[in-house]
């Protein structure tokens, strides 16, 4: 895999993946920047979300589980010194269909722990809840 990035002067870059698809990238004003484009820790959590999205998405399919929407909500904690890499990112789930909540939790599982690339490389803790339907797993104690 290879993708292009290309300077667009203060903090900002065109991002190019492989298939020519381009993301503006840049740092906020308190860095320097613009605040015109996605930061890249932002970058970071849409490809997790992206990634995990995906799997579940093939896994439901998979289990003949009929999905109508599908939204995830992606909250990330970071270090305070340098790297300020992430910590703790907690996923929120939101599926809707005529799903079996157990094929759900497992197809968030196995993606968490088996196929998601980018969550594979993270440092990381990453806890997730979901919603089926309006209906909060688990009930409580998670992102409100």
């Amino acid at each position: 895999m290879r993708i292009q990035a290309e300077w667009n002067g203060k903090m900002k870059f065109t991002g190019v993946g492989q298939n020519g698809q381009t993301v503006l990238m840049d740092a906020g004003r308190d860095a320097g920047g613009e605040g015109e484009g996605i930061r890249p820790m932002e970058m970071i959590l849409l490809g997790l979300a992206g990634c995990t999205g995906i799997d579940i998405a093939m896994i439901l399919g998979k289990m003949r589980e009929p999905l109508e929407s599908f939204s995830m909500e992606v909250e990330g904690d970071r270090r305070e010194t340098e790297p300020k890499s992430f910590t703790e990112i907690r996923i929120l789930y939101r599926l809707r269909g005529e799903l079996r909540p157990a094929n759900v939790e497992r197809a968030i599982r196995l993606s968490k722990e088996k196929y998601c690339s980018v969550s594979d490389g993270l440092k990381a803790t990453i806890p997730f809840a979901y919603e089926l339907n309006g209906v909060r797993y688990p009930k409580t104690g998670y992102m409100s």
